[in-house]
């Protein structure tokens, strides 16, 4: 659990993780084989060869000690080995040395331990590229100048950069792989994500692997599935309402002529209030249904929506106090978010006569929230009252309150914007309807 903390969270990261890993293991492996068998083979070869002919100096110069002999001995080996040696007398070399350090020089020292078997000194900084190594002896102190292509080879370094330059390359490559990989699936997350916030999704079209384009064209399919049945269920509720009407107002027209004619007893009343609750009942229905899904989504000041809907919300009797921020522009439904907002202050004018009305942007998203005096809902019908024709009053009188779908439009409309809208205490002392739309 704990290592699913630094794991990467994105499927770009994921896949590149599982392609870069097992090359860099790969190489990782591969050097430490090649260094094992590089510094235990070609290193060891180096320095026991050099070792070897220093042995073969020290043995001449024991064999031969006179100056002649020296001399060309000296010259010779300067001229066939690349070594420069020179012999000073009457030195010594310190009681305590210096350790030696680094992989070159211990095995350098292991070498001279087996070949010499004198007390020496290994210094690595008396010149760029130089070695010198000081071997004590009878009559004085060998001081042997070895190049540095002598104890050491340019492989490692070679061997090194083509194995960086290998992963840089690979890497690139799976780079680009990869984001050829991930792109269809951004694009198909981009589109489920305007479907589901009601925009049209235009130039859209399958590509990238075939399970991608087996995603993609489920996609699809449920896309027509779901223009098909909204469109659908408009027509149906077009011939819905057209059929109902008809006989309401025939309705209507015969409970008028009945009045006028024998005038209003108090059964006809009743009939009249109960066709014209019905008639509510079926406009607020079909208005729910509807749900403005014809409407197209285009980019709206939300700020100076929402200076009209409280304009009009004070015409009617509303007081509304509003503070928005200047210039709150994106993609919305304007006629469906007028309405949204319409019933929210319809309900607070309705039940309390105060409105408080604050927009303003939160991280990702605008949060509107509307505030009144009234009663306010009590927490554990908060969640119903979203419920098609669910009422707190339970009278059924349009004088005390609507249909009960209110508050059902407003939260279809919300998310059909691709957010929600939740209720809460007012600091007000009545209810607070806090709306979040996504930026």
């Amino acid at each position: 659990m704990w290592l699913k903390r630094f794991l990467p969270r994105t499927l770009f990261g994921r896949s590149l993780l599982i392609i870069v890993t097992p090359v860099i293991l790969a190489q990782g492996v591969a050097t430490w084989i090649f260094y094992d068998r590089h510094w235990d083979t070609v290193t060891n070869r180096l320095a026991f060869g050099v070792a070897g002919d220093i042995a073969t100096v020290i043995a001449q110069l024991e064999r031969d000690p006179s100056d002649e002999g020296r001399n060309w001995l000296l010259a010779t080996t300067a001229r066939t080995t690349d070594l420069i040696v020179s012999l000073e007398p009457n030195q010594r070399l310190p009681e305590q040395g210096q350790p030696l350090r680094g992989l070159l020089e211990r095995t350098l020292g292991k070498a001279l331990d087996e070949r010499v078997g004198r007390p020496f000194s290994i210094n690595t900084r008396v010149a760029h590229e130089w070695y010198e190594i000081r071997v004590e002896m009878p009559n004085g102190v060998l001081s042997v100048m070895s190049p540095e292509r002598r104890l050491f080879t340019p492989t490692s370094y070679i061997f090194i950069l083509w194995m960086i330059g290998s992963a840089i390359v690979l890497f690139a490559v799976a780079i680009l792989f990869m984001r050829n990989q991930i792109r269809p699936i951004k694009r198909l997350a981009a589109a489920a994500d305007s479907l589901g916030k009601g925009r049209d999704v235009l130039n859209f079209k399958m590509e990238g692997a075939t399970e991608v384009r087996q995603a993609a064209s489920a996609f699809l399919l449920m896309r027509e599935r779901i223009q098909r049945q909204i469109t659908q269920r408009t027509e149906m509720l077009a011939g819905v309402s057209h059929d109902l009407r008809t006989p309401l107002t025939r309705m209507k027209l015969a409970l008028d002529m009945v009045a006028e004619m024998s005038g209003c007893d108090p059964e006809i009343e009743e009939l009249m209030a109960d066709v014209a609750e019905m008639e509510a009942m079926i406009e607020g229905y079909l208005a729910f249904a509807r749900g403005e899904g014809a409407e197209l989504v285009q980019p709206t000041d939300l700020s100076r929506l929402l200076n009209e809907t409280a304009a009009s919300a004070r015409r009617e009797g509303t007081e509304v106090t509003l503070s928005v921020e200047p210039l709150m522009t994106l993609p919305l439904r304007p006629n469906a978010m007028r309405r949204c907002v319409a019933n929210l202050l319809s309900n607070a004018g309705r039940h309390a006569g105060t409105a408080w009305v604050r927009a303003e942007r939160r991280g990702a998203a605008i949060e509107i929230v509307i505030d009144d005096d009234g009663p306010g809902i009590p927490a554990a019908a908060r969640e119903d009252v979203f419920k098609p024709f669910f009422r707190m009053d339970r009278s059924r009188n349009l004088a005390t309150g609507g249909s009960g779908l209110g508050l059902t439009i407003a939260r279809d409309v919300v998310r059909s914007h691709g957010g929600d809208i939740t209720l809460d205490d007012s600091p007000y002392g009545g209810l607070r309807a806090i709306i979040r739309l996504p930026l």
